[in-house]
């Protein structure tokens, strides 16, 4: 007989344990069975009297919302008024539900009111405590807009939630629910229901949206804040292109359908258009767009769709301040409206110079060689015609079009519309100004652009623009930080070529190509000379720079972004995209003795009764304290005090010299910043701090193409406005000095033109430098030596050459002389040195 292997012998300590697990389970299962038929129950008892209505319930009695800036000063009031729109669920495109139901509850048609798998799913999770999900059904959902209170997360709330979603439905059809969901559901910027949002995000109803603009807009339901479409295109993007995925696996919509309509949607979006449809924006706030910016965030901070805070009466404590606000208000006003008519003055001159010198002879040129291909008589003419279409025809045509009921002519005045739109944010120059508190980093004052009312696109927070030279300080730090470079280093600002890594030349060039010989880091960062930067940039390495620009700039897991951060020498000069807020963010780390900051709006939330329902500053804190030291000390403070002190330069005798004159100085408050223009002039900056405040400026277009002049620049355009506002704010605050530290630093007198010890023979000039401790210089000056000496035997020669009466010697046969056992530079290699003041136009 075969004998089988011996079963293996179980422990009897073993066999009591699992005994004691398996009725450990059971009773833990009976134990929820019976507390959820008692909750339900309850539940059920409470609400036994309460029945639905045509009415369908009452909901919440709504209380707007609050937003005080840091002294309790109200800024604006959410609203409670709702803007909704009704429309009949017939009225609806069949791809508008079907991407409702895919997204929200794909078992919609098929049970009674509650998904059993998703609740029992969240169930198990919230009992776990892993995480909290709802996993409601579009019944549920429905149910718990109307009937209770969903900021709520508890399982009473889930109990009557299921029991009105069974009552529901009982007493109506599938498409009822249904029509009530798409009337009903949140979906950003305070818009409810699909009519409503509809017409905010694309100016149409709902019943005419493509298959890509429904799939878009129900991905706004899941979270407003985080897949807004305004906000953050490229995730809503994504999330659009999953959930249309998901309906072609459905069987919904077509492959091709699907793709087609993804593709026109992107080919024609405008990442700056906005509405006004919003209950909210028809509120005239002192502060719009930072109400706004807050708005975004609470939807977020409070458990993103599920609190509405249009109602709930909360009282949200900012970091604003409506006094710097103000100031900041009334500069920019003034500073937009007189750029903007500069450069409309500047254009008008180039076409009038057009008009007469150059169109009659190309003109002339295209008759006598028989070109009609640079024929531009017409030009003119043609451009006085489309001023005249679109300010008088289009109007016309526009009210004909409604009064005869004419798609194509209505077709027609919209393309005309539009067009003439995409060439005003081409030719309207737009700003943004943003404050922050250096040791804080409370956002004290936000301006967007020149009008909130017409486009609540945010150019502070929102825009990607390049820095120009405001970004050379962010690698210049990284230069300091190497020991490489300091303060007095000689640089040699000539004509050079440069080589990218894919063979590429590049060959930068100074503001109107003038070049200065050999000058100081300090000379060259003052007055924003270009050649020596990218040699600083050469010297460090791309690496190292990119390193430190991403963690000042608050951009640091997008560092090995290459079309964000291309590791080619165009870097040197700024051809990044960053928003005003990110600029401001890294020049306030070098006041802030080199400490990351961190730009915050938010402090604390009560509730409509008063209670502290988050302390969002204080937990902020907290997080930062988890974080290493590594990351929150981006800079020694000695390093940090070094930058310091070359911005100062900046406005002591660099691009911002003259800005300091014109406003009579700044009261003795100490003032740093750095001037930026890009290429071709369409950028111009400033951006600078004082111990206080730190503050951002910037100008330009919505859209790229046009140039604001090249006497438009950073300097020029975007200086004033900063020094004018920053003098302002700082009125009547006592003096502070920027924080040095107590060691790790040394002062030396070097020479003005070398950088080295000085010598007897130095009467260029002498001037105090600052250095890291181990980085000063060492060696005496060896240019003025070499030119005493020169001198000297010149002197000689020509005496000798009177006294003998003796021309045929030669007159500069000059030999080379013993410096200390370091032969003299030539005639050819002798450094020019520094000499001339700074060009008020530099950047």
């Amino acid at each position: 007989m075969t004998k089988h292997p011996a079963s293996p012998t179980v422990p009897v300590n073993m066999k009591k344990s699992v005994r004691i697990a398996v009725e450990l389970l059971i009773g833990s299962c009976l134990f929820i069975a019976v507390a959820f038929g008692v909750a339900l129950g309850t539940a059920l008892a409470a609400s036994k009297n309460l029945e639905i209505s045509g009415t369908l319930g009452e909901q919440r009695l709504a209380l707007p919302s609050q937003i005080l800036d840091r002294n309790g000063k109200l800024i604006t009031e959410y609203f409670a008024e709702e803007k909704r729109d009704i429309v009949s669920i017939d009225e609806l495109p069949a791809h508008l539900i079907y991407a409702m139901i895919t997204a929200e509850d794909r078992n919609f048609f098929s049970h009674r009111g509650i998904d059993v798998l998703g609740t029992v799913r969240a169930f198990w999770n919230n009992l776990r405590g892993t995480y909290f999900s709802g996993a409601s059904s579009i019944t549920q959902q429905v149910a718990g807009e109307l009937y209770t209170d969903r900021s709520v997360i508890s399982y009473r709330r889930k109990l009557i939630e299921l029991w009105y979603a069974f009552q529901m439905e009982r007493q109506l059809t599938k498409y009822q629910i249904l029509e009530l969901h798409m009337n009903t559901v949140y979906l950003g910027h305070n818009t409810h229901g699909v009519e409503a949002a509809s017409q905010f995000y694309f100016g149409k109803s709902a019943r005419d949206i493509t298959l890509a603009e429904a799939a878009i807009l129900v991905v706004q339901l899941r979270s407003p804040a985080r897949y807004s479409m305004l906000n953050h295109p490229n995730v809503a993007r994504d999330r659009q292109r999953l959930l249309l995925d998901q309906m072609v696996e459905l069987g919904y919509v077509t492959q091709e359908e699907a793709d087609r309509s993804f593709e026109l949607f992107w080919d024609s979006y405008d990442v700056t258009r906005a509405n006004t449809a919003t209950a909210y924006f028809a509120n005239r706030s002192k502060a719009p767009y930072f109400s706004e910016y807050v708005r975004l965030q609470l939807e977020d901070i409070l458990y993103g769709s599920l609190v509405d805070i249009n109602r709930e009466g909360f009282v949200i404590h900012t970091t604003l301040d409506l006094d710097i606000q103000q100031a900041a208000d009334e500069q920019m006003k003034d500073g937009i409206f007189g750029i903007n008519a500069r450069y409309r003055s500047d254009t008008a001159e180039r076409l009038e110079a057009a008009d007469i010198y150059h169109m009659p002879v190309i003109n002339a040129l295209s008759l006598l060689f028989d070109m009609e291909q640079i024929n531009v008589a017409g030009t003119k003419r043609r451009r006085d015609a489309e001023r005249y279409y679109y300010s008088t025809v289009n109007p016309i045509l526009d009210i004909l079009s409604i009064e005869l009921d004419d798609t194509r002519l209505r077709n027609l005045v919209r393309e005309a519309h539009g067009k003439r739109e995409s060439k005003i944010k081409q030719t309207t120059v737009e700003g943004a100004l943003i404050t922050l508190e250096n040791g804080t980093g409370h956002i004290l004052a936000m301006v967007g652009g020149s009008d909130f009312e017409t486009k609540q696109y945010n150019r502070a927070v929102d825009a990607t623009v390049q820095p120009g030279s405001a970004f050379k300080p962010l690698y210049y730090s990284a230069a300091i930080s190497s020991r490489i470079f300091t303060p007095a280093t000689m640089i040699i600002d000539a004509p050079v070529v440069f080589f990218n890594a894919d063979g590429e030349k590049y060959e930068p060039t100074n503001y109107l190509g003038v070049w200065m010989g050999p000058v100081r880091l300090r000379f060259a960062l003052a007055n924003s000379m270009n050649v020596p930067s990218v040699k600083v940039l050469d010297a460090i390495g791309f690496d190292m720079a990119i390193e430190r620009a991403s963690r000042l700039l608050g951009m640091y897991e997008l560092r090995n972004d290459e079309n964000l951060f291309p590791r080619k020498y165009p870097l040197a000069l700024g051809v990044v995209s960053v928003a005003p807020i990110n600029m401001a963010r890294a020049f306030s780390v070098f006041a802030n003795q080199g400490r990351a900051v961190d730009p915050i709006a938010i402090r604390y939330i009560e509730d409509r009764k008063g209670n502290i329902i988050l302390r969002y500053e204080e937990e902020m804190i907290k997080e930062r304290r988890r974080k290493s030291e590594q990351e929150l000390q981006i800079l020694t403070p000695q390093e940090a005090y070094i930058m310091v002190s070359l911005l100062q330069s900046v406005v002591q005798e660099g691009t911002l010299y003259r800005r300091r004159l014109s406003v009579g100085g700044f009261d003795g408050m100490p003032m740093a910043g750095k001037t930026g223009t890009n290429t071709n002039w369409a950028d111009a900056w400033t951006v600078g701090f004082s111990p206080y405040y730190t503050t951002a400026v910037w100008f330009g277009f919505d859209l790229p193409g046009e140039s604001l002049g090249r006497y438009q620049t950073g300097a020029t355009a975007a200086g004033p406005v900063w020094a004018k506002y920053m003098k302002e704010i700082h009125q009547g605050l006592p003096i502070r000095e920027f924080v040095k530290p107590d060691s790790g630093l040394i002062t030396r007198r070097v020479c003005a033109v070398s950088g080295l010890l000085p010598t007897e023979y130095c009467d260029d000039g002498i001037i105090e430098e600052i250095f890291l401790a181990g980085t000063e210089p060492d060696t005496f000056c060896d240019i003025h030596p070499y030119e005493a000496k020169r001198n000297a035997f010149l002197e000689q020669k020509l005496k000798d050459r009177l006294l003998l009466q003796d021309f045929s010697i030669p007159a500069f046969d000059l030999p080379s002389f013993d410096l200390g056992g370091t032969e003299g530079p030539s005639e050819t290699d002798r450094p020019a040195g520094e000499s001339g003041q700074a060009n008020p136009l530099l950047d």
